[in-house]
C-alpha cells in the first residue's frame, strides 16, 4: 500500500489515513496565523527539510515531525518549510505491518546534488541498526550534512548518523532501548540515554517516537519563534511541550516493580509521601520486614537501593516544580522532603551538574522546557 509523498512548500502529504484531521481542516478552523513571527531564515525561500527513510523505519517517527513542520506552514500561512522524503534508490520503503510509502527523491541523487538543505532529518526504526540499511544510507549522509545547516535524527536514526561519523565528539540521545547499543557500537558518540532530545551545536537527536514531535517543536521554535511552536502544540492537543533535558521516562518506569507485593506496595506509597522522613526503618516497617531483609530484597527485586529510589523521586519532583512553578528553592526543597534548600542544591549539583536556579532558567525561561499550552 503506497501511502504517499511529502514534497511541497505547504507540505503536500498523502499520509491521509495516519494524519490528524487538523491538517485537512480549513484554515478558518485553525488558530489565527501568528503575525510577524520570528524568522531565522530572513524571510527568503522556504527551508528545505530532507527526511531520510528506509525499509524498517518507524512510521510515527516520520509522521510526527512531518506533521509539526507541515502545520507550521499553515500556522504562519506561508512557505516556512519545503518537505522532501528520500530513500535509498528513491524506491518505496516498507513499514512494520506490511504497508509502504512512496518517497519524493532518491537519497543518492540528493547526495550528488548541490541543493542547499536547511535541516537533514534521519528517521528511526529497527532498520537503522541493520547492516543492509546502514551500507546504503550512511555513505550518503556526509555529503548531505556538508550542505545542511542542521543535522538531526529521530529515535534510532542516530545510529545512521553515527555510522556516518556525523556524531563523533557530539552529545546525542536515542530511544532508551537502543542507547546501550549506540554507545557500544560508536564509542566516539557521547550518548545521553535519559534525555528526550539533545541539542549540541548544529546536531539535534531525539529519543523514540513522540520525542520526535518534541524535538520538531523545538526546531520550529528556533526557526519561527515561541508563539508558532505553542500554536502548533495547541492544535495537536499537546498539554505539555517537553524540553530536551527532561527524562525519557519517569523514575517509577525506570525502577523495576518488585515481585514481592509488600515491597511493591512501598514503591507505590513513597511518591505520595516524599515530605516524610523516609528512612529504611520506616519503609521496612511498612513492608513488615526487618531493615536488612527489606534493603536486600528491595535491591534484588528492583535493581535500586531504597535510598537511591527515594532520591530519584525527589529529584524528579524538584525538577517538575522548578520547571512549572514560581516556588522558591527552599520551598521546593521542603515540598520534596529536604529540610533545607542547601541540601537540594547539593543533590541537583551532584545529579544534574547544575544548580536549581540555572536549571530553572534553562528550562523555564522562554518555555524551552515543560510548558502548559
Amino acid at each position: 500500500m503506497a501511502i504517499g509523498s511529502a514534497e511541497g512548500v505547504h507540505g503536500r502529504v498523502s499520509l491521509e489515513s495516519a494524519r490528524p484531521w487538523v491538517l485537512r481542516a480549513p484554515l478558518s478552523l485553525l488558530p489565527r496565523a501568528v503575525e510577524q513571527a520570528h524568522d531565522d531564515n530572513g524571510g527568503v525561500a522556504p527551508r528545505t527539510v530532507v527526511l531520510v527513510v528506509f525499509d524498517g523505519f518507524q512510521l510515527l517517527d516520520l509522521a510526527g515531525p512531518l506533521d509539526v513542520l507541515a502545520m507550521a506552514n499553515r500556522v504562519v500561512d506561508g512557505p516556512a518549510y519545503r518537505l522532501i522524503t528520500a530513500s535509498p534508490g528513491g524506491t518505496p520503503v516498507a513499514v512494520p505491518g506490511g504497508s509502504s510509502i512512496s518517497v519524493d527523491r532518491s537519497l543518492e541523487e540528493l547526495a550528488a546534488g548541490s541543493e542547499e538543505i536547511h535541516t537533514l532529518m534521519v528517521i528511526g526504526g529497527d532498520g537503522a541498526f541493520s547492516p543492509e540499511v546502514s551500507v546504503r544510507v550512511a555513505p550518503q549522509l556526509p555529503a548531505l550534512a556538508r550542505r545542511s545547516r542542521r543535522i538531526t535524527s529521530v529515535c534510532a536514526g542516530a545510529a545512521l548518523l553515527a555510522a556516518a561519523g556525523l556524531l563523533d565528539g557530539y552529545r546525542a540521545t536515542t530511544h532508551w532501548a537502543a542507547a546501550e547499543r549506540l554507545a557500544q557500537w560508536y564509542p566516539r558518540v557521547r550518548v545521553e540515554p535519559d534525555q528526550i532530545f539533545v541539542h549540541d551545536r548544529n546536531r539535534w537527536t531525539s529519543a523514540g517516537v513522540t520525542a520526535g514531535i518534541d524535538m520538531a517543536l523545538a526546531l520550529v521554535e528556533q526557526d519561527l519563534g515561541t508563539d508558532v511552536a505553542q500554536t502548533i502544540a495547541r492544535v495537536f492537543v499537546m498539554y505539555v511541550r517537553r524540553g530536551g533535558g527532561q527524562a525519557q521516562y519517569s523514575t517509577q518506569m525506570r525502577t523495576q516493580p518488585a515481585r514481592t507485593p509488600a515491597i511493591r506496595a512501598v514503591q507505590q506509597w513513597v511518591p505520595d509521601h516524599l515530605q516524610e522522613n523516609l528512612t529504611v526503618a520506616l519503609l521496612a516497617e511498612r513492608a513488615g520486614m526487618s531493615e536488612r531483609t527489606f534493603a536486600r530484597s528491595f535491591h534484588a527485586e528492583t535493581g535500586s537501593t531504597p535510598a537511591l529510589f527515594i532520591e530519584d523521586l525527589r529529584v524528579e519532583a524538584a525538577r517538575t516544580l522548578l520547571e512549572t512553578s514560581d516556588l522558591t528553592v527552599d520551598a521546593i526543597a521542603r515540598a520534596v522532603g529536604y529540610k533545607h534548600g542547601k541540601t537540594l542544591h547539593r543533590v541537583i549539583a551532584r545529579r544534574l551538574s547544575t544548580t536549581p536556579d540555572r536549571y530553572r532558567q534553562h528550562f523555564a525561561t522562554g518555555r524551552e522546557a515543560a510548558e502548559a499550552v
